[in-house]
C-alpha cells in the first residue's frame, strides 16, 4: 500500500468525559496524526431526565425538567469541546466540534453523514450481561448503523 494515500482523510471522534472516550481520543490523535487528517469532536448530551421533585402526583402535576440542569450540561459540554479541541492543536489545523442533545447514538450517526466522515473513533465502557441489556451500547448500535467504519477502544485498553 502507497504510504502517500490517505485513507481515511475525515476522522470524527466521539467524545464525553469518560476514562474509555479518554482512550478513544489517544487513538484517534494517533491515526489523524498519521494519516494527516481532517478531525471533527462530536459529544451528545442526553435529554435531561425530568425530576419529580415538589411535584405531587396525585394533584396530576407532571414531573418536570429544571432548565438550569440542561443550561450546566449544554456549558460543560462546551467546555470539554473546547479542551479537547486546545489539546489536538498540535496535530491538526481545522478541528470541527459538535455539541448535539438527544440520543448518542442517533447524534453521532447524524454528525457522521452531515461531515462525511471516513472513520468514527468512539469509546465503550464494555457492559456486559443485565447492564448491557438495560443500557444497550451505544458503540455497537454505532457500529451495526454507520456509513463508514468504526473503531471501537475499550476501556480496558
Amino acid at each position: 500500500m502507497d504510504n502517500k494515500i490517505s485513507r481515511y482523510k475525515r476522522v470524527l471522534i466521539a467524545i464525553d468525559d469518560t476514562e474509555c472516550s479518554k482512550k478513544a481520543l489517544e487513538h484517534g490523535r494517533y491515526i489523524v496524526q498519521k494519516e494527516a487528517a481532517t478531525v471533527a469532536l462530536v459529544h451528545v448530551t442526553e435529554n435531561p431526565s425530568p425530576s419529580n421533585y415538589g411535584v405531587d402526583p396525585l394533584m396530576g402535576q407532571q414531573a418536570v425538567i429544571v432548565p438550569q440542569t440542561l443550561q450546566i450540561q449544554e456549558e460543560n459540554a462546551q467546555t470539554l469541546l473546547e479542551e479537547v479541541k486546545e489539546s489536538l492543536k498540535d496535530i491538526a489545523d481545522d478541528i470541527s466540534c459538535f455539541h448535539r442533545t438527544g440520543s448518542p447514538r442517533q447524534e453521532i450517526l447524524a454528525v457522521s453523514i452531515e461531515w462525511e466522515a471516513d472513520l468514527i473513533i468512539m469509546g465503550t465502557h464494555g457492559r456486559t450481561g443485565f447492564d448491557h441489556f438495560i443500557s444497550g451500547s451505544v458503540s455497537e448500535s454505532v457500529l451495526r448503523r454507520a456509513n463508514c467504519p468504526v473503531l471501537i477502544i475499550p476501556g480496558k485498553c
